[in-house]
């Protein structure tokens, strides 16, 4: 008879698999044969999201826009749903760990009869929501059926003046439970707080540690901190430290449960904006989408292993690959932050950063994002670009408008093919596409396919076709009270399929 511990282990991970997208199956011992490894890639089932509360302006205003690319169902006639809607209302977490949020119910719980903020009813096709003030609640996201397969949400807020202003925009979190955040502050002009949204039905507890130039910044406050469920919680770093630094790493990571996490920094000269999280440790990375215009622009760096990491950069520019004059490498300390002034790097030429090993045989994983300032004096502003991973088979980002949206591409490697398509508008109007080869070594920068007939804002999806890893960028640009005010996105792989083991016979029966 055969064993219905194994069959149950395999069922169990093709299942975990098709509903979350992440499931590793590893063979036993012995059964290595071309058949047992064989794969089948299957859409995703369900997908969750988490958008962090908009801010604390009661100057702001916030646009939500949802998406799910055409083509991703796998054949699934599961109509399904994807719904963004209100967490319980966020708190500030205190010294104890504790949140002091609460819902309008004073349960800590959301409304289950709260209308969803945003409710996406087709591929192909956007679907908006707004929200206004300093109230406004995370939002907690989740699709099923063919909806699920790549969605994707933005959330872009708006705030006209005060230290706090400027377009603040942000790809909407799976939630995890390890994020790293090169590049925020605990300086005197910053307030960056850590936000961290719970989509689960119990209570999650996270831990932030936080790094500068000469390693760990310790506290016991950053320690147990409970969010509590279906609710948001804000930290500000600067209460977790008595010490000031200009460059500082936030690492979150949870005990129990799993969160979404974002970092929104706000500066007294440069406004503010979201920082996301860094790609996973690697010894190689790609910060894509440096503007061309960028009159400031600071890379951040940590190693958060034993080694110290001996990074070369790489400006990827139109023409090629160049190492900047004065900016040739960066050491990286173990459990310490390293910051470099790149300057006005890109002279008027978009571009993007790479960092590699300084020896190729010895590569340390780093974690690193850059700091982007555009225009000078009182108008300036500020976004922030983490390194990302490539496209992959196809990455979406929400929320592009007729004017003020740049798309940067660019392939570190091999050259690379791919196609961008352009949605529907969220009011009307029909899809474009265009194919772009990005030469190796070089970025290209281009103002997007729009719509025809375009009606409100619409999604953009890059699909690699050929060649080698192609990463992107979105920068999208609007102008208030005379400043350019902006915000970047990156685009990596939507993680729309997954791998699934093939079974090499039918399950459904047991033999005696």
């Amino acid at each position: 008879m055969k064993s219905t511990s194994s069959l149950s282990l395999i069922a169990g991970a093709v299942a975990l698999a098709a509903v979350t997208g992440f499931a590793v199956l590893n063979e036993p011992s012995g059964g290595d044969t071309a058949e047992a490894r064989t794969a089948a890639r299957l859409p995703v089932e369900r997908t969750s999201l988490l958008c962090p509360a908009p801010g604390l302006s009661d100057l702001s205003e916030t646009a939500y826009t949802a998406f799910t690319p055409t083509g991703g169902s796998g054949g699934s006639t599961a109509a399904g749903t994807a719904e963004l809607l209100s967490s319980a209302k966020d708190g500030e977490a205190k010294s104890d760990g504790k949140s002091d949020g609460k819902d309008k119910k004073g349960k800590g719980e959301k409304d289950k009869g709260d209308k969803p903020v945003v409710s996406l009813k087709e591929p192909g096709k956007p679907a908006t929501g707004k929200a206004s003030g300093a109230d406004s609640p995370a939002l907690i996201g989740t699709a099923t059926g063919r909806l699920a397969p790549g969605w994707t949400a933005q959330q872009t807020t708006t705030i006209e003046a005060g230290d706090g202003r400027g377009l603040l925009g942000i790809s909407c979190t799976v939630p995890d439970t390890d994020f790293w955040f090169p590049a925020a502050s605990t300086a005197k002009s910053r307030e960056d707080y850590v936000h961290l949204t719970n989509p689960d039905d119990t209570a999650a507890v996270a831990d932030i540690e936080l790094y500068g130039p000469d390693g760990s910044l310790k506290s016991d406050v950053g320690e147990g901190i409970t969010v509590p469920a279906g609710s948001g919680v804000r930290v500000l770093i600067s209460t977790l430290t008595s010490k000031a630094a200009d460059d500082v790493t936030v690492h979150v990571t949870t005990r129990t449960g799993r969160v979404g996490a974002a970092v929104r920094t706000s500066d007294d000269k440069t406004g503010s904006d979201w920082l996301t999280a860094s790609a996973e440790p690697a010894g190689t990375l790609v910060l894509p989408g440096i503007p061309a215009d960028a009159t400031s622009v600071r890379l951040v760096a940590f190693a958060p292993g034993d080694d110290d990491a001996d990074l070369g950069l790489k400006l990827l520019g139109k023409s090629g690959a160049v190492t900047p004059a004065g900016h040739e490498e960066l050491h990286v300390k173990s459990h310490m932050t390293a910051g470099m002034d790149l300057k006005d790097i890109t002279r008027g030429e978009a571009g993007s950063l790479m960092l590699v090993p300084s020896e190729k045989s010895r590569a340390t994983p780093v974690v690193a994002a850059l700091r982007v300032v555009r225009g000078k004096g009182d108008e300036q502003e500020v976004a922030y670009i983490p390194a990302t991973g490539p496209v992959g088979a196809r990455a979406t980002v929400a929320d592009n408008r007729s004017k003020g949206s740049v798309l940067s591409l660019t392939a570190p490697g091999a050259a690379g093919t791919v196609k961008v398509t352009a949605s529907a508008g969220s009011g009307g109007g029909t899809p474009v596409s265009k194919t772009y080869k990005i030469a190796a070594g070089t970025t290209t920068a281009v103002t997007p396919p729009a719509p025809t007939g375009l009606k409100g804002t619409y999604a953009l999806t890059v699909e690699t076709q050929s060649g080698g890893p192609v990463h992107a960028a979105r920068t999208l640009t609007e102008k208030v009270n005379g400043i350019q005010m902006f915000t970047v996105q990156t685009l990596p792989d939507d993680r729309g399929t997954v791998e699934v083991p093939t079974a090499r016979q039918d399950l459904s029966v047991l033999d005696d």
